[in-house]
């Protein structure tokens, strides 16, 4: 018998304003309200200076950091038994992750979703129609030095 779908699951349907292909990623405005979302793996000890690098990069680059969320892969007894196992090649993210991202985003009205990982064509699309605004990476946001 079909199970019907979960209200939650869903996430609001909107029309993204992703910028075009091709193009890099502008903060909109100086002082524009951004999230920062951060994916490490358990090896990595070191995720709270990254995340607050680029924190510090994005503001002298004219945007405002007003949430940072971070993902852990492998931390748990069962997270680390997962690790063989493929993460999500959509998102980068747990589908329970991009949900808490949504909603920080909607409770900041940030403007843009920053991640510290390089994000694909595929994976910015998706996660810009999840998210309802555009989500990128710090790389394409700040310019190369």
């Amino acid at each position: 018998m079909h199970k019907p779908r979960r209200d939650d699951r869903r996430l609001a349907h909107r029309t993204p304003s992703a910028p075009a292909q091709g193009q890099t990623f502008r903060i909109p405005a100086a002082g524009a309200d951004v999230v920062l979302v951060g994916y490490f793996s358990a090896k990595q000890k070191d995720f709270e200076t990254v995340m607050a690098s680029a924190a510090t990069a994005l503001a002298a680059h004219g945007a405002q950091v007003v949430a940072r969320i971070v993902q852990r892969r492998g931390v748990s007894a069962g997270g680390a038994g997962k690790m063989a196992l493929p993460y999500s090649s959509r998102t980068l993210l747990s589908y329970g992750k991009v949900r808490e991202v949504a909603r920080r985003c909607e409770e900041t009205d940030a403007a843009a979703v920053v991640f510290t990982t390089p994000l694909t064509g595929r994976r910015r699309r998706t996660l810009t129609g999840m998210l309802g605004r555009p989500a990128t990476s710090v790389t394409d946001v700040l310019p190369a030095r």
